[in-house]
Formats: structure tokens, C-alpha cells, sequence
């Protein structure tokens, strides 16, 4: 298991992450987001979206549809099962046509369905430490996506030194 680690201090350290992480996966990717209510999901899923070229105001947790898709430079499926009742209702979803499209899935609250996700995906947990302080953990056993943390690490640092994005 491959493991990095990113403490972010403030919002614009998440959209970095978010960026670095848009720019570092292939499609097809399934990105499994942990973490407790308020934590940071959503927003991550912005910057990611931002990054692909879509309107961040567009993407709101999809608590009530389950899953919304957004298009931009990249198409992304992002899913929000924290009010599924059980597995079942995730599989009605039909989540394996959306994980084996060429789309980046990113999956809220899914420690609720991790034995439905696919082998090898991407799982981001994070932890709150502060009012504003994250600390992300980006871990994955899948050999591929271990060439994508150390994308993401090299990303990050360089992200330090640029200045901040408007």
C-alpha cells in the first residue's frame, strides 16, 4: 500500500490539491472520499472540478440524486451515497457503468459502500485539525496509482513554490 500525505492550512491549499490530483489521474479513475460531515468533500470535489474546467458554483453535494455528472475538459461522475439506506441502493445507481467509463468518479462518504468500489481505486481520507486546517491521506495498493501519488507529491511541491492561485 502506497501512501502520501497532505496538510493543507487554508482553502487555496485544497484547491492545489484538487488541481494536482485533476492533473495527476487518468480516466477511469475512482476516487473513494472519507471523511466526517463537514470535513472537506465537497470542496475538494470543486477544486477538482475547477481544475477540469467546470464552473466550481455548478458542483454541490448530490445528496438528493445521488450522483451528478459535470462536463468539462474532463467529464466527472461524482456521487454522494450518505443517505443510502444499504449496498442495494448503491448497485441500483449502476455505479459499474459509470466506473468503467473514461470519466474520473469521485465517490463521497464511501467508506458506506467500500466492498462495491472497484479493486484498485484511489481513496482520500480526510481528517479536520483546525478551523481551517485538513490533513489529506491519499492511499491506494494499485501499482498505477502509486506512479499517481508520487505525480501528485512532485505537483504539490511545486505548487509551493508559485504563488497563489486567484
Amino acid at each position: 500500500m502506497s501512501e502520501i500525505v497532505f496538510d493543507a492550512t487554508s482553502e487555496t491549499d485544497t484547491q492545489r490539491l484538487g488541481m494536482a490530483l485533476a492533473e495527476s489521474v487518468t480516466g477511469g479513475t475512482v476516487v473513494a472520499l472519507c471523511g466526517t460531515l463537514g470535513a472537506g468533500k465537497t470542496h475538494l470535489v470543486q477544486a477538482v472540478a475547477a481544475a477540469c474546467g467546470i464552473d466550481r458554483q455548478q458542483v454541490t453535494s448530490p445528496t438528493f440524486v445521488l450522483c451528478q455528472t459535470y462536463r468539462g475538459k474532463r467529464t466527472i461522475h461524482h456521487f454522494d451515497v450518505y443517505r443510502l439506506k444499504d449496498e442495494q441502493e448503491f448497485l441500483e445507481l449502476g455505479p459499474d457503468e459509470y466506473f468503467e467509463s473514461d470519466a474520473l468518479s469521485l465517490v463521497e462518504w464511501a467508506e458506506k459502500v467500500e466492498e462495491l468500489l472497484p479493486p484498485g481505486c484511489l481513496q482520500i481520507e480526510i481528517e479536520v485539525t483546525g478551523p481551517t486546517q485538513r490533513r489529506f491521506t491519499l492511499r491506494t495498493d494499485d501499482r498505477g496509482l502509486q506512479t499517481v501519488l508520487e505525480q501528485i507529491t512532485a505537483r504539490l511541491a511545486a505548487a509551493r513554490q508559485e504563488p497563489p492561485v486567484p
